[in-house]
């Protein structure tokens, strides 16, 4: 496809080289997905769940449509290491280096990916008159004249989409539970019309069942052009009762909370809707966009903002996914930066609260600027995700920290709180600036370092001050959410540039977290 005119080149210059990849690869800690939630299922809900799966890999290979091309010229790679290393970035660029090309032959990632033509100018996008254009659920081509057109996505993947349809209406076929069965006849709609609305408002009243199935073209963070075009990916998760009927009461709490925000009261007026739920699941696939590179570990949907304002959103915890990167990561980071003394206050619980509200934190704050700039999204255009990631950062761990105030959360203080917050700062931060997460930690990170949340010992070790550390946080989320509220894009985007960097303190860390070995990031094997 688009890029066959480098494959060749691809293919030969990586094999048998000794280039770095094996480090690579192994900065990736191989966790592999199983679930006690799975051996509890019913036959019949197996076969739901193998339904889904069979889907859920057709979205694997549409994301490599969209995001590289030919998924087979990767495959065809002869150094071991380099088509590993491909398989976990979907493609010849690394997702947390910058989307720098670790495979010869292969310059600059494409900013638009495959969902724009590749010779298409940014003056020629602007002056073309299709309203379509910027739709999650087109893309963009070139007509027999040589012109751009759009192409729903209904067409372009139209063969894919038809067999997902198939296994979607056999799933249906299978459950007895109304809730799942009403989601996957509205998502086949979805996925005949690019019309995704209704199946959104039937996946929000999905809440009493034992599985759940999050597919589609969902996040748009892969299209760094202008982050209009949404990618395919799938999760299959299965719900953790116990755990989740611990988090039902915090969602009464949303709009006090929303009250309580370190801003101006004209900057939270929006009323978060209380039909939200939140929830704990194990997940046990992974595919697409949600696969490639750093894993997701928390899920905040639908991103429709006219479902939030109607049922507010769903937040899905994955509790094993979480637990593997704090084991295998955090708490390592944590042990090699943090001073002894406090080291104590990492914590698995303090992790899970941090992340938990961090997917909370995207339904608090305003949707619409107040100064007459139309959305947030629209207003703030390039910086929306880096912007919108780390408000999600620093409202959750204000939020964690006044429900510790409040009793309503009890088995952490507020020093794990804080110690976790910050130790997960660099873990993320490691995901480089081609990621909109990482972008926002260098921010949070930077700003805290400003204010002194913390400071470093002779030997380069952390202490925390804890009360600037509340200080910076009210300080820090105060500034985003002012900066979204009146889209001043301009701001965000001078901020960015001067703060969404590496010193060379941070620099001087990251490497000494990487010569202790400590992995990056996970990749899955699913052997169920």
């Amino acid at each position: 496809m688009i890029f066959a005119a480098t494959a060749a080149l691809a293919v030969t210059s990586c094999g048998g080289t000794d280039n770095g990849l094996k480090e690579k690869v192994e900065s990736y800690a191989v966790v592999e997905v199983s679930s006690p939630l799975y051996d509890a299922l019913s036959e019949n809900d197996k076969k739901i769940i193998g339904l889904f799966r069979q889907a859920g890999e057709i979205m694997d290979g549409l994301f490599w449509k969209q995001t590289f091309g030919d998924k087979s010229v990767m495959e065809a790679l002869k150094d071991s290491d380099g088509r590993t290393y491909a398989m976990i970035n979907y493609g010849p660029w690394d997702r947390l280096d910058d989307n720098s090309p670790f495979i010869s032959g292969y310059g600059s990632k494409p900013a638009g990916c495959c969902y724009y033509p590749q010779d298409m100018t940014a003056e020629e996008f602007a002056a073309f008159g299709d309203p379509d254009k910027n739709s999650l659920y087109t893309v963009i081509r070139r007509d027999e004249n040589g012109a751009l057109k759009t192409v729903w996505y209904r067409d372009e993947y139209r063969d894919e989409l038809d067999k997902v349809c198939a296994l979607l209406e056999e799933a249906a076929a299978l459950t007895s539970n109304e809730g799942l069965r009403t989601y996957l006849t509205e998502r086949v709609k979805a996925f005949r019309t690019d019309d995704y609305f209704a199946s959104d408002m039937a996946w929000m009243d999905m809440k009493d069942c034992n599985m759940d199935l999050v597919i589609g073209p969902i996040e748009n963070y892969d299209d760094k052009l202008n982050e209009a075009k949404a990618s395919y990916e799938c999760f299959i998760l299965l719900k953790d009762e116990k755990k989740s009927a611990n988090l039902a009461k915090y969602v009464s709490l949303l709009p006090t909370l929303q009250t309580m925000l370190p801003c101006a009261p004209e900057y939270k007026t929006f009323v978060p809707g209380t039909s939200s739920d939140l929830n704990v699941y194990d997940a046990i696939f992974y595919a697409g966009d949600c696969n490639a590179g750093s894993k997701t570990i928390a899920i905040n949907l639908p991103n429709d903002e006219r479902v939030h304002a109607a049922k507010g959103a769903r937040r899905l915890q994955l509790y094993n996914s979480m637990m593997a990167k704090f084991d295998k990561i955090l708490l390592p980071i944590g042990k090699v930066l943090v001073e002894p003394a406090q080291q104590q206050y990492l914590s698995p619980d303090a992790f899970f609260w941090n992340v938990t509200f961090h997917e909370v934190a995207h339904g608090l704050g305003v949707k619409q600027t107040v100064n007459g700039l139309g959305t947030v999204d629209e207003a703030m255009g390039t910086e929306k995700t880096t912007w919108e990631e780390a408000k999600a950062d620093i409202l959750g761990l204000f939020m964690v920290c006044r429900l510790i105030d409040m009793g309503e959360i009890t088995g952490i203080t507020k020093e794990e709180a804080l110690t976790t917050f910050i130790a997960g700062i660099v873990r993320s931060v490691r995901f480089g600036f081609a990621s909109s997460h990482g972008k926002a930690n260098m921010m949070c990170y930077n700003f805290m370092a400003e204010n002194d949340a913390f400071t470093r010992n002779a030997d380069g070790s952390y202490h925390i001050d804890f009360g600037k550390a509340l200080e910076s946080v009210d300080l820090w989320a105060g500034l985003i959410l002012e900066t979204q509220a009146t889209g001043n894009r301009d701001f965000a985007m001078q901020y960015s540039v001067k703060h969404a960097n590496i010193t060379e303190e941070l620099a001087a860390d990251i490497e000494k977290v990487n010569g202790a070995g400590i992995p990056r990031d996970i990749r899955f094997e699913f052997n169920w």
